[in-house]
């Protein structure tokens, strides 16, 4: 089952700069996913000002238990980057076309 994921950033002062000194982190736990077959596409959510505010991923994963394991592991999460209440997370179908 593919999972789509929006997560949005914190919005305090600080909160780029965590994004930054925590992507190498979330990139390699990513890297990890698609070396399994479970990263399917994603990158970064920019505003207006090409600023990166949150993320977009899908996840080709067996189970809701598997999706809320990486939810409760992937540094971004883990270190306060993405607001857990600004994170939105469903089954994904993709449209054969």
């Amino acid at each position: 089952m593919q999972y789509v994921i929006y997560a949005y950033d914190y919005t305090d002062a600080d909160a780029l700069s965590r994004r930054m000194a925590v992507r190498p982190a979330h990139l390699a736990y990513v890297r990890q996913l698609k070396a399994n077959g479970q990263f399917v596409m994603g990158g970064a959510l920019l505003n207006d000002a090409g600023q990166m505010i949150g993320s977009m991923l899908v996840l080709e994963l067996e189970s809701e238990a598997q999706l809320e394991t990486y939810l409760q592991e992937d540094p971004y999460l883990v270190e306060g980057v993405w607001d857990k209440d600004k994170l939105d997370s469903k089954p994904f179908r993709p449209a054969v076309v």
